[in-house]
């Protein structure tokens, strides 16, 4: 956003730039279409596009509009009471609120194991957090999940060397955290939500000249992510707990996806799961 200038078009809220608008930089080739959004207390900021001069500018313009306006009211109002904007080191944002009473934190990760595998250790091993529930997006393995549906990884399989650092001379299993799985389970099922339970495949390339998904989905494994294997291993050797929930956003088989708006509803079942889950667990450790 440093080397914008001030925008020559403005439609409702959204601002365009385009080709020299952008002014003498990289982006002066390009196009850029951004929207401000404000959580609140939480905070503000704004998200955007960078194409070609040539692209769909009203349809774009749509879909960005409409999912700043829904970004606003994402954490805000539909999940925390009481956001408070605790982390904001190198734009990796978290907060703090609760959650029908019960103190709650949301961070962000990352993407990918090394990133998970950083962020998840400092917070096991330096700030006290006993349990992590990952959730985030995955890419469904089996012709049956259906685009929206939730799974949850009771393993994570993995073509990273993650587990390498520990020593073992063997192939470390990474597995989820039975009571938070458990506590999960028995709260999708108290949503009414479909949670299919089983092998995640977490992988450390997002684009993979090999293309092993079809291999791995023999393997009855569910879904492809990018974290779950890193979370589990950190938390088996720090002795905490760790869960990855995803969201189907899209399916390697079939070739169906969904869009940046479908994403944003469809996801909230997975996060209502994660915080019925957070209740079970703080109420556990109160007997």
């Amino acid at each position: 956003s440093r080397h914008l200038r001030p925008a020559t078009r403005k439609i409702d809220g959204i601002q365009f730039f385009i080709g020299p608008e952008n002014g003498e930089n990289p982006l002066s080739e390009t196009s850029a279409i951004y929207a401000k959004y404000d959580i609140g207390k939480i905070g503000q900021g704004a998200i955007g596009i960078v194409g070609p001069t040539r692209m769909d500018y009203a349809k774009l313009s749509a879909q960005l509009s409409r999912f700043a306006k829904g970004l606003n009211r994402l954490i805000a109002e539909t999940f925390l009471d009481e956001p408070k904007l605790v982390n904001n080191v190198r734009g990796v944002q978290g907060y703090t609120g609760t959650y029908k009473g019960v103190p709650v934190s949301v961070m962000a990760s990352g993407m990918g194991m090394p990133s998970i595998g950083i962020y998840s250790y400092e917070l096991f091993t330096q700030y006290d957090v006993e349990s992590i529930i990952r959730v985030g997006s995955a890419g469904a393995l089996q012709k049956d999940l259906k685009l929206g549906d939730v799974v949850a990884g009771m393993g994570a399989c993995t073509n990273s060397n993650y587990a390498a650092q520990y020593g073992l001379g063997g192939t470390f299993a990474p597995i989820a955290d039975f009571q938070l799985l458990s506590a999960a389970v028995e709260s999708a099922k108290e949503l009414g939500v479909r949670m299919d339970v089983g092998n995640l495949y977490s992988s450390d390339t997002f684009y993979d000249a090999s293309n092993p998904s079809l291999k791995w989905a023999d393997m009855g494994v569910l879904a492809i992510e990018m974290e779950a294997a890193a979370l589990y291993c950190n938390a088996a050797y720090t002795k905490k707990r760790g869960l990855s929930l995803c969201s189907i956003s899209d399916n390697i088989l079939t070739g169906e996806e969904l869009s940046p708006e479908e994403r944003q509803t469809s996801f909230t079942a997975m996060m209502k799961i994660a915080l019925e889950t957070a209740v079970k667990m703080a109420a556990e450790s109160q007997k």
